[in-house]
């Protein structure tokens, strides 16, 4: 499945996320989103336009309301690549 993903940097490394395009499938606004995981309009914002990047618990919640895996919504390769090559 080819999706679209944002670009989330911080601490060097890029993160990126499926939320947009799973809120956009389920007509889901950031508002509703963010009162369903328990944080702000303005946290789902910055995460989707790369200014922050959610904490573990956060991620969790955003992928269990989708009924994802933190995986299935957060592409860690890029991560995963600075790992390899002893970068983080």
């Amino acid at each position: 499945m080819q999706s679209k993903l944002c670009n989330s940097r911080k601490g060097g490394a890029a993160i990126k996320t499926r939320i947009p395009e799973l809120r956009k499938e389920r007509k889901l606004s950031q508002e509703e989103l963010a009162r369903a995981v328990g944080t702000t309009r303005q946290t789902i914002t910055s995460i989707e336009v790369g200014r922050y990047t959610a904490s573990l618990p956060l991620a969790y919640k955003i992928a269990h309301y989708f009924g994802l895996t933190i995986e299935e919504v957060f592409d860690f390769s890029e991560l995963e690549g600075e790992v390899r090559r002893g970068r983080v």
